[in-house]
């Protein structure tokens, strides 16, 4: 009997309560019984491809996928007999027998989930002939396809349409020919969410440790690396820390290891970034300049609105991400500190993010005459890959701090890597440019971003008289739709910030990869912890930023502060794609 919405059922010869309207996959996980999958994503991609989820309905002559049918009452379920383990078995041999079985020189050896089910379901022999593509691989951009492990399971398809409403991927051909191409992969915007939802390494990032390790061991090379906010939160998941706590200081001397010069933190260039936004975003109210702005930090949003937006691109701040005025400052006022040639600074970012590796090509990210403002852009997953692939043993490892000035921030510059904190900083630091005084430092508490229900937030301020309205979104899905509110004149906003990833660069497209879980939430939470547990609060107050404009950028949108700090949108224009090598293509 249905009762209070519940339904009772037997699974294994165990009698219990399920959800009604839930799935047999869900009803067994919530008691604990597993079922294999490999092409489920729960709300996602719930479409029984995979074929290896299949369960025995007493009273249903044929195997049914568990992920996308339903529980009923009086339902009794078999997961494990024969019959069962035989068609599974079967389907992940033929589904191995069109996928490249060369796992040791895989980027996702020891993560790939299909690699962990054969093992699981003692799968040794393929009785099939072995039958690949041959397609070839394109290694020369960000985001890297290898046909041949593709699996057909249509994650990256349902992830980039129903979470990021691109399109990119799409299934095509029918029958044995039908398979995953990138059907717009011109019109990408490398935010990187088919890598982090691929079961396998059919999707991965364009690897580039051997460019740093080459500039590193280059004697003539001063190599720098900056660690992006969001790394600090993710930067040890990879690795197998037997209790030593992932701490900041750990991160920093286990980067260090590698051979860096010197390791900086790129939350300095935050709080530079809030400067320079915050000044321009009082520019344009003094000037009642009509639209919103937008923020420009994220170079994933960036490509989006100039490809589905064009006409809101006048709208976006020209103030450059975090990641690129450290680049040139590094390249010009850290090198006059030094008092070396900036053509011997080789910079590093290690960063959550993919769309970073195209952002630092891109021709007006090269303001110093001294090469690109950042040499090497690495994601978490690859900072991972160089710590294992020189044996550091984090455990070993005494914390250490960032090298100043460089390394000194803000918590303001902290939460930049969490949905909201771009903006909730640069309000903090626009109050302080109005008033001359520093607001309640959670006086804008309320832009936080948080949890999927709403397409964008929205909040309105007083600052210093003037009535600000705000909006704040992640996930390109939800970014869409605001643009589309924004341009039919349905609503109306001074500043709005944007994350092409959900939940910020916390959930980037760059971060390590964990089968089943979405960990932005849980990364945000320790950003925010450590802007609580911050000294400073205010990008204002950055002794190290103040240092830097009064002795070399002077104030805030100066002709130095323009020339090095802000950026062009119109020089390039989408499809833009820039290989490895620095050849536009």
């Amino acid at each position: 009997m249905v009762s209070n919405g519940m339904v009772s059922m037997t699974i294994d010869g165990v009698k219990i309560q399920a959800r009604e309207g839930a799935t047999i996959l869900e009803t067994a996980r919530e008691h604990h019984i597993d079922i294999p999958t490999l092409c489920y994503l729960k709300e996602i991609n719930e479409i029984g491809a995979c074929r290896v989820c299949l369960v025995e309905v007493e009273g249903i002559d044929h195997l049914v996928a568990a992920c996308n049918n339903q529980v009923a009452e009086g339902m009794v379920v078999n997961t494990d007999t024969p019959r069962v383990r035989r068609a599974r078995i079967s389907n992940l041999q033929l589904i191995l027998s069109r996928h490249d079985r060369r796992c040791p020189t895989c980027f996702r050896n020891g993560t790939c989930q299909l690699q962990a089910l054969t093992d699981r379901l003692c799968v040794h022999e393929i009785p099939y002939e072995n039958k690949l593509s041959g397609d070839a691989v394109d290694g020369r951009f960000p985001l890297v396809r290898e046909p041949d492990k593709c699996i057909s399971c249509l994650r990256c398809v349902s992830t980039c349409q129903k979470v990021q409403g691109l399109g990119v991927w799409d299934l095509v051909d029918s029958g044995s020919r039908a398979h995953v191409d990138g059907a717009a992969e011109l019109d990408c915007t490398y935010c990187g969410q088919c890598i982090t939802h691929c079961p396998t390494g059919a999707l991965h990032e364009r690897d580039d440790t051997q460019k740093v390790f080459d500039a590193i061991y280059d004697p003539e090379k001063i190599v720098i690396a900056q660690v992006a906010p969001a790394v600090r939160t993710s930067w040890a998941e990879g690795l197998d820390l037997k209790g030593t706590t992932p701490s900041v200081g750990r991160m920093v001397a286990a980067i260090r290891r590698l051979g860096f010069d010197y390791v900086f933190d790129t939350d300095f260039a935050a709080d530079v970034t809030i400067m320079e936004e915050g000044s321009e975003l009082l520019h344009r109210l003094a000037k009642g300049e009509q639209g919103p702005m937008f923020t420009s930090c994220c170079p994933g949003w960036v490509r989006f609105i100039k490809e589905r937006h064009p006409n809101l691109l006048g709208h976006v701040s020209s103030t450059k991400s975090p990641q690129q005025i450290f680049g040139a400052l590094a390249k010009t006022y850290y090198a006059q500190l030094l008092d070396v040639d900036p053509a011997r600074i080789f910079v590093v970012s290690y960063m959550p993010c993919v769309a970073k590796k195209m952002e630092a090509a891109y021709p007006d990210m090269h303001s110093t005459e001294a090469g690109p403002d950042v040499d090497a852009v690495l994601t978490v997953r690859e900072l991972s890959r160089q710590l294992r692939s020189r044996f550091v043993n984090v455990d070993l490892l005494d914390e250490e701090e960032f090298d100043r000035p460089l390394g000194v921030a803000t918590g303001a510059g902290h939460i930049f890597g969490v949905t909201g904190g771009v903006m909730e900083a640069a309000l903090r630091s626009a109050y302080y440019l109005t008033t001359g005084e520093n607001p309640d430092v959670d006086a804008f508490r309320e832009v936080r971003h948080e949890g999927p229900d709403r397409l964008w937030r929205e909040k309105t301020f007083d600052l210093a008289g003037h009535t600000l309205r705000i909006a704040v979104t992640s996930g390109l899905k939800n970014a869409d739709a605001l643009c589309r509110a924004i341009e039919r004149g349905e609503v109306d906003y001074d500043f709005v910030e944007v994350m092409a990833c959900p939940g910020g660069c916390v959930g980037g497209g760059g971060q390590p990869i964990h089968e089943g879980e979405e960990r932005a939430a849980g990364r945000g939470g320790t950003l925010r912890a450590i802007d609580r547990a911050s000294q400073l609060r205010f990008s204002h107050e950055n002794p190290a930023v103040q240092e830097c404009y009064k002795t070399y950028l002077g104030e805030p949108l100066s002709e130095r502060a323009e020339r090095l700090l802000h950026s062009d949108h119109t020089a390039w224009s989408m499809p833009f794609r820039v290989t490895a090598d620095g050849k536009q293509a």
